[in-house]
């Protein structure tokens, strides 16, 4: 079974470190397994549904990750690197471990943080290997979920950028509304943005635009714009808060937690 994002970023950020801070992905792939002895070799030849490799599709997602927290970036054409802040936090890490542990304790806020956390990562990533169909099914039953009627994809190239579209009900009018989805590792830019707008402009009202990654901040200022058909913009921690918030795929589970309140006993006395 392969490793969680989040458990590759340190190995990835070391792997970068001992290569002198830079590598390319084809020596950096088989250096960041040697972390995870259990990852197989079944696992690493394990495909995507679109049909790329899962391990290498993995690794690219926690070096994008890892660019947005400016830890990683792009040495030149194919090349990775570790940055100053990335070799910050091996330290941090390497220091953590080194320190005394401490005593055992249980914070229920702090653990449900974290399980909350870990939960987020794991249905992004899930996400993120649908295929680009799958992805535009998953938009279009979100979007129901939320309150949108007569839903449907247009399940066709050339369409526009148009990949799905349905109406929406604000009061007393009806919003035709128009979705487009983008399975992506790198930032969506205002290009992206000014394009959907120019293809749903004069039949919709409303553009939304889905991507697993998140926006660029000239892309999110091009999403409102005086005049303009507004985009409202999903990124992955949008997507994944929604299906939370909507039930949609995900099964929430009532948990029991008790305090002890002994003391009370005796302040009734």
């Amino acid at each position: 079974m392969l490793p969680k994002q989040s458990d590759i970023e340190i190995p990835l950020l070391r792997t970068l470190a001992e290569m002198g801070g830079r590598g390319v992905p084809r020596d950096i792939y088989p250096r960041v397994r040697q972390f995870f002895p259990s990852v197989t070799d079944a696992d690493v030849a394990e495909t995507l549904v679109s049909g790329g490799n899962k391990w290498a599709n993995r690794i690219q997602w926690v070096r994008q990750h890892l660019i947005s927290r400016g830890e990683v970036e792009s040495a030149g054409h194919g090349v990775w690197a570790i940055t100053e802040k990335g070799r910050a936090r091996l330290g941090a890490v390497e220091k953590e471990r080194s320190a005394p542990a401490p005593a055992t304790s249980f914070n229920l806020e702090e653990l449900a943080e974290e399980y909350s956390a870990a939960f987020h990562d794991k249905v992004l990533q899930k996400l993120q290997d649908l295929t680009p169909q799958q992805f535009e099914r998953f938009a279009n039953a979100l979007l129901e979920a939320y309150g949108f009627s007569e839903m449907h994809v247009t399940g066709k190239a050339g369409d526009g950028g148009i990949d799905g579209s349905g109406k929406l009900r604000v009061g007393l009018a009806t919003m035709d509304v128009a979705f487009q989805c983008k399975r992506w590792q790198g930032m969506v830019g205002r290009p992206e943005i000014d394009k959907f707008r120019g293809a749903i402009s004069g039949e919709f009202q409303q553009g939304i635009f889905f991507t697993t990654s998140d926006f660029s901040g000239p892309a999110r200022d091009a999403s409102i714009k005086k005049g303009a058909v507004p985009i409202v913009l999903l990124n992955g921690d949008s997507i994944v808060r929604l299906m939370v918030e909507k039930g949609l795929g995900v099964k929430r589970r009532p948990v029991e937690i008790f305090e002890d309140q002994i003391e009370s006993i005796f302040e009734q006395e």
